[in-house]
């Protein structure tokens, strides 16, 4: 089995604010996860990420908050849009 595009969204807001999520179900775990998913959050401007959260190879699933990078506890893929949507809105200082 190949990787398999779960999710792929893409928003542009006013002032060239990104808001970009992909999903993919993989064949093996991503070495350092346990789940079968791999994953890229992204909010930001051109040229700075805001938010993030990843399982980079190696890394494991994690988050990023401005410069600060922290492991972060999977465990559902519906908390993890959650929570990414959650740090989303606390910087907008609106829904999405």
């Amino acid at each position: 089995m190949k990787a398999e595009i779960v999710i792929r969204e893409r928003i542009v807001f006013g002032a060239g604010a990104i808001l970009e999520m992909k999903v993919w179900r993989v064949p093996d775990p991503v070495p350092a996860s346990r789940h079968f998913l791999k994953y890229s959050l992204f909010y930001g401007v051109p040229g700075q990420r805001l938010v993030g959260h990843d399982n980079e190879r190696g890394k494991g699933d994690h988050r990023h908050s401005g410069p600060h990078e922290e492991s972060y506890r999977f465990v559902s893929i519906d908390q993890l849009l959650n929570d990414f949507r959650s740090d989303v809105e606390s910087i907008r200082g609106e829904p999405i």
